[in-house]
């Protein structure tokens, strides 16, 4: 007789357990227990936004830098390489697509990749290497001098983003990071960095934001160089 899925025994799947590593939000009683209130959630995801938001506007001059410094190398020739994992992989691939494609205003394309999109390369070198390397081969294989390798993390634990930032390190690939609380590993790894002071939600949020500012800088650099208003 084929045995029948435990669901009734709580500790293999109770839905009012608490999860690991889930941020604490006041409890509701129901039938007696205690559960998380989703209004109470919501209420203390959208209070974390501002404080987040504020640690980002801290950094305000660095990002203005990066958009300008990161206008001038694409305009020299250089290119663009931007990782991460998760939704942190989705901002990368946002802030590339801005590039390659446009932002606000008509322009000629630059050399953005994000590193996670060839899925036959990731797989490959995930099988083949291990997941640790899948980055780092790829900066090995597209990066030259004075590109840059941009890094997003809300942990900044990613082992495989740091491996990534050493090899760049070594091949004078310049490395920029955007994380979550810090200093953490790859904020420290790497040549800047952003840390965002808020839970991971909140950070990865604001990163978004930080991807859409250095595109405001990066374009109003390209429209000032080629009107001949910049040096």
């Amino acid at each position: 007789m084929t045995a029948e899925w435990p669901l009734t025994e709580p500790q293999l799947w109770d839905p009012f357990a608490p999860r690991a590593g889930a941020p604490g939000t006041p409890d509701r009683m129901v039938d007696g227990r205690a559960v998380p209130d989703p209004a109470a959630a919501v209420e203390a995801h959208l209070c974390n936004v501002l404080p987040a938001l504020e640690s980002l506007r801290s950094h305000s001059p660095k990002l203005v830098s990066w958009g300008q410094e990161l206008a001038r190398r694409l305009l020299a020739g250089n290119r663009l390489l931007a990782a991460g994992n998760g939704g942190s992989a989705a901002e990368a691939q946002h802030l590339t697509a801005e590039l390659v494609g446009r932002f606000d205003g008509e322009r000629a394309p630059f050399s953005a990749i994000s590193l996670h999109a060839d899925t036959s390369a990731v797989t490959a070198i995930a099988n083949d290497y291990g997941f640790e390397e899948l980055y780092a081969r790829q900066v090995r294989a597209h990066g030259r001098p004075r590109d840059v390798l941009m890094l997003l993390s809300t942990s900044g634990n990613s082992p495989n983003l740091l491996r990534a930032a050493k090899t760049a390190s070594r091949m004078g690939v310049s490395t920029w990071a955007l994380t979550g609380q810090g200093p953490n590993p790859l904020s420290l790894s790497c040549d800047e960095s952003i840390a965002i002071d808020g839970p991971a939600a909140n950070a990865q949020e604001c990163h978004l934001i930080a991807v859409h500012a250095i595109c405001r800088a990066f374009d109003a650099e390209v429209q000032g160089t080629r009107q001949g208003v910049r040096p």
